[in-house]
């Protein structure tokens, strides 16, 4: 399983480079394994670079249990980390700064129309979670309070993150939003949304467990907090 989670892990983020999630260093990703250890990508390489070899294994207190000589983690791990603390049933982190998604979250806008089926459905809402100062604590604490309720948050005046059962799906969910946040520029340069209705919204949030059997948290159509991520 070790060596898939490995393959995999350096097949993202090929595709990250090439998808231009990431320009030079930027980005990281890492797989919470079956021993309680987690995998991630190493600093200073670009994604398009990243080799099997490269990727360094730490605790859940982000101290290195196994890395090659040079390799080290992402001063982001502390980001990580923080997601498997709050969340049991992440296994997947992916952080990365998609253009269309992260120009959002330096523009200070949440994503949260209602106005895409497939968007209702595998995401709901994508909340903007306060600025913290990469590498510090400050950007895990800032993130926090959302992983209650939202699998995808963006990251004031920096970028995206996004958790998944699965580091497959925490891409998933990271193509998603980006793809979200196109449509939703272009549609407001059209005039502005026009939202699916409360009822249908629903209808589409219960596919979720019955026909999609989805994992992960889902913000649900509750007006009170909509208002309180527009703010």
């Amino acid at each position: 399983m070790e060596a898939e989670i490995r393959e995999l892990m350096c097949d993202l983020c090929h595709k990250m480079w090439q998808k231009d999630w990431v320009a030079a260093n930027d980005g990281n990703l890492s797989a919470l394994l079956s021993d309680g250890t987690v995998l991630a990508t190493p600093t200073g390489y670009s994604k398009s670079l990243i080799r099997e070899n490269m990727l360094v294994r730490i605790d859940r207190d982000g101290h290195v249990l196994d890395a090659g000589a040079g390799f080290r983690p992402s001063s982001e791990i502390k980001m990580h980390l923080r997601c498997y603390q709050e969340r049991p049933d992440v296994f997947g982190v992916v952080h990365a700064h998609p253009p269309y998604a992260t120009a959002f979250a330096a523009a200070g806008i949440p994503l949260t129309d209602y106005s895409m089926t497939e968007t209702v459905a595998a995401l709901g809402q994508v909340p903007l979670a306060p600025y913290g100062t990469p590498s510090t604590r400050e950007v895990p604490d800032s993130v926090a309070p959302y992983l209650q309720n939202h699998d995808t948050v963006l990251l004031k005046n920096h970028g995206v993150l996004a958790v998944g059962a699965d580091l497959l799906t925490a891409f998933y969910r990271m193509e998603t939003a980006e793809h979200f946040a196109k449509v939703t520029l272009f549609v407001k340069i059209l005039g502005g949304p026009d939202e699916i209705p409360e009822q249908n919204v629903r209808d589409l949030m219960a596919l979720r467990t019955t026909t999609y059997h989805a994992t992960g948290r889902h913000p649900g159509y509750d007006i009170h907090h909509r208002h309180q991520i527009k703010e």
